[in-house]
């Protein structure tokens, strides 16, 4: 038979060495609550009022923390039974499944705007301003059975005219003068050797007669130097030509001997039709 008065202490010599740990929950309690009343709290002298009842406060809290953790750890199974969710944390796993299941709306992406032009303008690419045209320079070909050196002799007499201001009647009396005279070539004279000194390319020994209308220095025409020069001679050809009183209603023939007083005077007419393919030609 045990001794009563050590019932409260479990650990008096009074206990049982045989006592295994199958003691019901109900005695372990017991015994724990003779340790909380055994307790003894330690409090200073003098005390302050408020610093005492922390200090006792704080005791007794150690104590029923001991008292709890007696009761999880005897009598429980190893693992504690997690606690039952509460009704808003089931609410919440509810919802969750139900959102990620939704079927997410599709993202159109946005067309870019022009910044500054507001969210309704579009970019527009920038316009490329297109290359304007090189102006090519046309090109004139020989024609009517001339080389290039006796186009670009007719070229000149042409270019003379126009400078002048002629018709185009009086462009074709030229080019057909010239033509008779020294085939478009721009001729020096044996007789004169002072105009082989400027630039020609055939030289002829009728009299002192030079250049492309074969005009006479000795019958007051120019000087050997500026009847070399095509430009100078076709310009006073032109201008002789101006002074024959109706000049354009006259036959090419007559018109050119009228200037030319020479020793064939219908010499002239077989080129009128070369003189105008050529005119053509360097007009465009």
């Amino acid at each position: 038979m045990r001794n009563d008065g050590n019932l409260d202490d479990p650990f008096g010599s009074g206990r049982p060495a045989d006592r295994s740990d199958d003691t019901p929950s109900i005695n372990r309690l017991t015994t724990l609550r003779g340790l909380v009343r055994r307790t003894r709290f330690w409090a200073p002298t003098n005390p302050r009022p408020g610093r005492t009842k922390l200090a006792v406060a704080t005791g007794a809290a150690c104590c029923l923390g001991l008292v709890g953790v007696s009761q999880a750890g005897f009598g429980a199974p190893d693992r504690a039974a997690a606690p039952a969710p509460s009704a808003e944390v089931a609410e919440r796993a509810a919802v969750d499944p139900a959102s990620r299941a939704m079927e997410r709306p599709s993202i159109t992406p946005t067309t870019p705007t022009t910044p500054g032009a507001g969210p309704s303008a579009t970019a527009s690419p920038k316009a490329t301003a297109k290359p304007k045209p090189k102006k090519t320079v046309r090109q004139i070909v020989p024609v009517a059975g001339l080389d290039r050196t006796q186009m670009n002799n007719a070229k000149k007499i042409v270019q003379a005219g126009k400078e002048m201001g002629v018709p185009r009647r009086a462009l074709v009396i030229a080019v057909a003068t010239a033509m008779q005279e020294s085939t478009l070539l721009n001729y020096a004279s044996g007789v004169l050797p002072e105009s082989q000194n400027y630039p020609h390319q055939a030289i002829g020994w009728d009299h002192d007669s030079v250049g492309l209308f074969q005009q006479r220095p000795s019958s007051g025409w120019g000087t050997v130097e500026q009847l070399m020069d095509p430009e100078y001679a076709t310009k006073a050809f032109l201008s002789a030509l101006e002074e024959i009183p109706g000049w354009q209603d006259l036959p090419l023939s007559v018109a050119a001997q009228a200037v030319q007083i020479s020793a064939f005077p219908d010499a002239y007419a077989q080129h009128e039709w070369r003189a105008g393919e050529v005119v053509a030609e360097i007009l465009g």
